[in-house]
């Protein structure tokens, strides 16, 4: 790359270096490569992605190849593009993130899709009241506001850094109807002031020792919090079964991702704690066992 970035004759224009970064990234086994040039070259231009095209012959200046080496390098180190660029589109919604945050998976909007259909069952004749625990960056809450506007929308975060940045998205995405606050799971509400109609997580439900297996981009950059669920996977999802009925009102409906193996151990698990009914598993786009929703007795 330096030898051309010095030749007079042979300026480093867009689409040479589109086609540079993406043989790189390919060589260094980066999913994705060309998109990857793509998304990091526009961030580092201030440019949308079909601009590049419009704009391939563009020469770049040193400064603007300096900003985009950095970029590579960081994502040669495996650091995820959407902590790199900051944003990340879920739902449709463009949504800030950072190493505070789990980035959003497409496999959690499922989630929303399950949470919307029981939602637009529901026939109060009154504002619902839906609350997120461990709502990270925001997505599903944002999702499901951005749907149900009619409705009331709590959500909480144990890291002030990532309920702050919750709050942030909900704001530059125009969505009032969203309270958010700081607490550890259950343990900031009072269950007699205020029954929810609806109760959704995406908790942790990794095992521990499954983690340094994981992909670089997650075992070394995302919060390790958001993750790690304990030797079986199923610690933050068998507190949630265990407490969330408390704050239920009697038909009210607890919604939560899990790991693709994990039904049969929750079913049980549910099943014996005797406070929920019409226990119902969901697949994701792939076919694998994603979410569950169960109903308050």
């Amino acid at each position: 790359m330096s030898n051309q970035e010095t030749a007079p004759n042979q300026p480093w224009t867009i689409l040479k270096l589109l086609n540079w970064a993406a043989s790189y990234f390919q060589s260094h086994q980066i999913d994705s490569p060309k998109a990857t040039a793509e998304i990091l070259l526009a961030h580092a231009l201030d440019l949308k992605r079909i601009d590049l095209y419009l704009q391939y012959d563009r020469p770049l200046n040193k400064a603007e190849l300096a900003v985009f080496k950095k970029l590579v390098l960081r994502r040669t180190k495996r650091e995820p593009v959407a902590y790199i660029v900051g944003t990340k589109e879920f739902w449709s919604l463009p949504l800030r993130v950072d190493k505070a945050v789990l980035i959003p998976r497409p496999d959690t909007e499922r989630l929303v899709d399950v949470a919307l259909d029981l939602l637009r069952r529901e026939t109060p004749g009154r504002p619902l009241q839906i609350l997120e625990l461990g709502t990270g960056s925001g997505a599903i809450t944002l999702s499901l506001a951005s749907e149900q506007a009619a409705h009331l929308f709590f959500a909480s975060d144990i890291s002030p850094a990532a309920t702050a940045l919750a709050k942030r998205n909900a704001h530059e995405n125009n969505l009032t109807n969203i309270h958010f606050f700081v607490g550890d799971w259950l343990e900031a509400l009072r269950p007699s002031t205020m029954p929810f109609d609806m109760i959704v997580s995406n908790p942790p439900y990794i095992p521990s020792d499954d983690i340094p297996g994981l992909q670089p981009e997650i075992s070394k950059y995302e919060p390790l919090s958001a993750l790690d669920a304990g030797p079986d996977g199923l610690a933050c999802l068998r507190h949630l079964v265990q407490h969330a009925w408390i704050y239920l009102r009697p038909g009210g409906h607890l919604v939560l991702e899990i790991g693709f193996d994990q039904k049969d151990a929750l079913t049980d698990f549910v099943q014996a704690h005797k406070r929920y009914q019409d226990f119902t598993v969901h697949t994701d786009y792939g076919g694998h066992d994603r979410v569950v929703c169960m109903t308050r007795v």
